[in-house]
């Protein structure tokens, strides 16, 4: 079983954990300064685990860090090279859905020399969007177009069957 680690448990955590949960391969653990918030995501699944994390205690971090086999940081994006730093000492790969900043791209060599894959900016906005962008700029050109501006919008549309609002 593979052990996935889920730092934070606000709003973006919620359908990650749901979706995690449902692989059977998968033992997720949430950690989260507030419990309740990661205890009401695990919801009781055999499969998850709710801790409660203060990001600032750099012994609990790393623990938690050791012992998963990626780890997902959805934490404040000030945090996120504290936690990069611990996955690249311990061989661990991570995931975040913040832009990159410069600070994380400087860890982009180390990452690689020690085998392990950083992936950031995997969200809606950044991630999603700029694969559907790269899709429609991608086809433009391989119809032989050039594309001169592109312009992009992120916002959440409802799925046409609960479009019902008037």
């Amino acid at each position: 079983m593979k052990n996935v680690l889920v730092l934070g448990a606000g709003l973006v955590s919620q359908p990650l954990v749901r979706y995690l949960l449902n692989v059977p391969e998968f033992r997720v653990t949430v950690a989260s300064r507030t419990v309740s918030k990661a205890v009401k995501l695990i919801d009781g699944h055999p499969h998850g685990e709710a801790i409660e994390l203060n990001v600032k205690n750099d012994v609990q971090l790393e623990d938690l860090v050791k012992e998963c086999d990626l780890a997902i940081s959805l934490l404040p994006y000030v945090y996120h090279v504290k936690v990069a730093e611990l996955c690249i000492k311990h061989k661990k790969h991570m995931v975040t859905a913040s832009y990159i900043s410069d600070a994380m791209k400087a860890l982009d060599r180390k990452a690689k020399d020690v085998g392990i894959i950083i992936l950031n900016e995997i969200g809606v906005d950044p991630g999603i969007d700029h694969m559907s962008a790269m899709r429609i700029i991608h086809a433009v050109e391989n119809s032989g177009g050039k594309v001169v501006c592109f312009r992009s919008y992120c916002g959440g549309l409802p799925a046409p069957e609960a479009n019902d609002n008037p």
